[in-house]
């Protein structure tokens, strides 16, 4: 029965790629990032300075100066735990790299390739878990480049920890003493969420093949002296 074609069809995994439910979800976890991204950033440009910033597409490209006007931020959680305050991020995600657009649009672009080709080749019709998680790196990838692509920059504006900072006078390379001196926003959120929980997805993974190893090599070891006692007392019974 091992040998059956059929048989072996039938237990053989359904790719993701094949599987409508699986498409569901990736697209659904995808299009709820997206919207949820670039809503939040629209309403914190319309919302926390005191007059609404209105970004003009190729804005930061025209005019690389551009500096956004000052504001005081917003105190959300208190006491020092989150404002909101609106950044240009011209860099990745919390601000690495300064001023590489066309290299992280370069690279933005490989990465939704690449996470849709680890969908298609990488899990199967029950991988639900990795199905939401590249639906997030993905819908994080997009809500990013499509700031870049239209205005030149992202628009970040969660600030964590504000006016705390590093003990002993420690500062960051840059020189910021703040204890976390970077400003974000929800696709970046979105980007390190979907990469966690594929770090997580991947690690249960090769546990439940280790697993499955063990469990294997203790039964082989188990059905051995079974069968070596059976043919023995076999060749006993013939020699009386």
């Amino acid at each position: 029965m091992s040998g059956d074609p059929v048989a072996s069809s039938e237990s053989a995994p359904v790719r993701a790629w094949r599987c409508p439910l699986a498409w569901l979800v990736l697209c659904s976890t995808f299009a709820a990032g997206l919207s949820l991204d670039l809503w939040t950033k629209y309403w914190s440009f319309e919302n926390v300075a005191p007059e609404p910033v209105a970004l003009t597409p190729g804005l930061l490209v025209e005019n690389p100066d551009y500096r956004l006007p000052w504001h005081p931020g917003v105190e959300v959680v208190p006491p020092d735990l989150l404002d909101f305050h609106l950044v240009l991020n011209r860099g990745a995600v919390f601000g690495i790299g300064q001023h590489r657009r066309g290299v992280f649009i370069a690279l933005t672009v490989v990465a939704v390739v690449a996470g849709l080709a680890v969908f298609a080749g990488w899990t199967d019709r029950r991988s639900r878990l990795s199905h939401v998680a590249i639906g997030l790196v993905l819908a994080g990838g997009v809500g990013n480049l499509y700031d870049r692509f239209l205005y030149g920059a992202v628009r970040d504006f969660l600030h964590m920890l504000p006016r705390r900072h590093l003990p002993f006078d420690l500062a960051w390379p840059g020189g910021s003493t703040e204890l976390f001196p970077w400003v974000f926003n929800v696709a970046d959120v979105l980007l390190l969420a979907g990469m966690a929980l594929l770090m997580f997805q991947a690690y249960r993974a090769d546990r439940s093949a280790a697993r499955e190893a063990r469990e294997s090599g203790v039964a082989s070891r188990s059905s051995g002296p079974s069968v070596s006692g059976n043919s023995s007392s076999g060749r006993a019974s013939d020699s009386s």
